[in-house]
């Protein structure tokens, strides 16, 4: 095509809004989803549901009920700026970084202190990977033992990290070689993004985030080392350095959504930093600590009104915990989440898209359904409920182009 054309077809396009130059804010304006949330409409049961949905086809615009959980985890290596990039994409309007520190104290996405060896190529760069806590052993078919390596953020400098490239999730518990015990991606994921992935300080993240036009969910993971860290690097010097990265980029609180599964960090949070702990969110984690059920209240403790006494503002429980089966074996809000919502507390929702292929009903997220979970479509009945029923004000998803579209079609925003 002649130049001059070419510039008079592209002129036209941008009067028309066909194309949009400028800022990643701009190019963020309309989400770009894909064909995933209709082919989970196509699966789902026929219904009153599946009949809306299968009529909204946009346009999709970005919202805050859709939270990337760790950028676009399904098929993007987590916490990467391709994963955070991708999230915004598909219209998250707000997108996690889990943080935690390095060996010199600087501040980085990871989703577990602890997780090098199976997030990172560290095994496979020979003079990282002999600073990991322990170094790769392989299985030995013979003994029964399984491979195993640990390799924290905290045994290398912010500069060693800086060289690491991320991968999918995943490791070969029967590898008896690097190679093999990297190579462990499920199925239902992929290595198609995984070649060259960046990996992510918090303070490059929020940048990146900011510029993507989305809000802010940071995690304070919990440390896998003593602490004080270091000798004088406290639990409390850590949780405040989090939000002061905020700070000095010029960050509103209302913008961030910071997290943490230790109720103290929260706490804390209150007492120091008012207007960020007004939306900090509480990590569920009673149901692994404390033997939390959902059907009984006696084990909730604190109790919902305990916990609103205290200042937490929004609780974020796993998908299971505020679903339940009633007698006709329907999908329903859980005494645990009808108790939430009583006592003035907000809930977000963890986490859509993890379970994978839902055609045996699902893993950990659906446990409390299970038996009414048979197909992929029943991803889009149950944030039905959570949404509608439960009354959760946002998701975190591993793939939010579905939570995108569901929030889009139902008029949430």
């Amino acid at each position: 095509m002649p130049v001059a054309l070419s510039l008079k077809r592209c002129s036209l396009l941008l009067a028309l809004g066909l194309i949009q130059i400028g800022s990643a804010q701009a190019q963020t304006a309309e989400a770009q989803l894909g064909p995933r949330p209709f082919y989970l409409v196509d699966k789902m049961k026929d219904g009153p549901l599946k009949t809306k949905l299968s009529q909204c086809n946009g346009p999709f615009r970005p919202t805050v009920f859709s939270i990337g959980h760790r950028g676009a985890a399904l098929q993007f290596p987590e916490h990467s700026r391709e994963s955070y990039q991708a999230a915004a994409r598909m219209g998250a309007g707000v997108i996690e970084c889990d943080v935690t520190f390095t060996k010199d104290r600087q501040l980085v996405c990871r989703h577990s202190q602890c997780d090098l060896h199976t997030t990172t190529n560290i095994l496979s760069m020979p003079a990282l990977a002999a600073k990991c806590t322990q170094p790769f052993s392989p299985a030995d078919p013979a003994t029964g033992k399984k491979a195993s390596a640990k390799c924290c953020t905290t045994d290398i400098t912010l500069a060693e990290f800086k060289t690491l490239t991320a991968k999918m999730d995943a490791s070969n518990p029967n590898a008896t070689t690097v190679a093999d015990y990297q190579n462990a991606t499920p199925r239902w994921r992929t290595d198609l993004y995984a070649s060259s992935a960046t990996l992510m300080t918090h303070a490059e993240s929020i940048a990146l985030i900011k510029s993507l036009g989305a809000k802010f969910t940071p995690e304070l993971k919990a440390p896998e080392v003593p602490m004080p860290f270091d000798g004088d690097y406290t639990q409390q010097a850590y949780a405040t350095q989090m939000l002061a990265e905020y700070k000095a980029a010029g960050i509103p609180p209302q913008d961030v959504f910071a997290q943490s599964f230790s109720l103290a960090d929260i706490l804390f949070w209150i007492k120091t930093e008012p207007e960020f702990a007004a939306q900090a969110v509480y990590l569920e984690d009673r149901y692994e600590t404390k033997g939390l059920d959902p059907n009984k209240p006696e084990s909730w403790k604190p109790s919902m009104a305990e916990l609103k006494a205290q200042g937490v503002k929004i609780l974020a429980p796993p998908i299971y915990l505020m679903l339940a089966l009633n007698a006709a074996g329907e999908i329903v809000p859980s005494d645990y989440a009808k108790a939430a919502k009583a006592a003035g507390l907000d809930l977000i929702g963890w986490s859509l898209e993890r379970d994978g292929p839902l055609q045996k009903g699902g893993g950990f997220y659906h446990s409390s359904v299970k038996a009414a979970i048979d197909r992929d479509g029943d991803t889009l009945t149950v944030l039905d409920v959570l949404a509608r029923q439960v009354g959760i004000r946002a998701m975190f998803s591993d793939w939010p182009a579905t939570t995108t579209f569901y929030a889009n079609c139902m008029g949430l925003k």
